[in-house]
């Protein structure tokens, strides 16, 4: 899980940046519940459609300005840190499942020397928890989570952190992401940004800036992100 440099003997022609949540893996499911299993243990409120407005944006943002439920920043911290393990612990009992060609386009970029890092909002717990349950860790050479940025998406500190993980400038790397958001933040880094509608629909992918606006996650794979760098 480490960030690491692996060496190759030719310079790749561009390096994939992976969100998390939604691109390789869906467990909103399990996010919301966690939520809601910690407005319950706290006895708060859940405002009406929170889960939608603080798709794909840190804790540290979703507890005071969505939820409402405190600006203390020790509590903030506290309150972030019980939810995810309470998503934790929802993981490991329900289990996870990589989305559908994930597993495949990874083999893919892999078999060409194509570096692959994770650039998410989620916790690196959390990452690693995935990591060992799908087996999936030694296809990326290292990731950046939220406790490696200050600022969170739209801003594009994550994914330019991520480039460097890889030696590559941004104009050289393509983000496969699912939220506007994270859309925004790859062409605000000036990166190649490809929308996978999985989680949301796909005008607002083309909306926040996408290159290209996929539906389906079996049809991305190396002709399709190199197309991307081309014309």
């Amino acid at each position: 899980m480490t960030a690491t440099n692996k060496s190759s003997s030719t310079t790749p022609q561009f390096g994939a940046i992976f969100d998390w949540d939604g691109v390789v893996i869906d467990s909103s499911n399990q996010h919301e519940r966690s939520w809601e299993m910690l407005a319950k243990e706290i006895e708060k409120p859940l405002p009406e459609n929170h889960f939608k407005q603080g798709f794909g944006k840190r804790n540290a943002l979703i507890i005071p300005e969505i939820l409402g439920w405190t600006k203390d920043l020790d509590e903030v911290e506290r309150l972030g840190r019980r939810k995810e393990e309470l998503y934790r612990e929802l993981v490991k009992s329900d289990g996870l499942r990589a989305l559908p060609g994930i597993r495949e386009l990874l083999l893919e970029l892999k078999a060409v020397e194509i570096p692959c890092v994770v650039g998410t909002s989620t916790e690196r717990e959390n990452l690693k928890l995935a990591f060992r349950l799908l087996d999936l860790g030694d296809f990326f050479q290292g990731a950046v989570c939220s406790e490696d940025v200050s600022r969170g998406k739209p801003d594009p500190e994550v994914f330019l952190k991520s480039a460097a993980l890889m030696n590559l400038p941004p104009e050289r790397c393509v983000v496969l992401e699912d939220s506007a958001h994270g859309i925004k933040a790859a062409r605000c880094g000036k990166m190649k940004a490809l929308g996978l509608a999985t989680t949301r629909g796909s005008e607002k992918l083309k909306a926040a800036g996408a290159h290209l606006v996929i539906s389906d996650p079996t049809v991305a794979n190396l002709d399709l992100l190199t197309s991307l760098f081309q014309g």
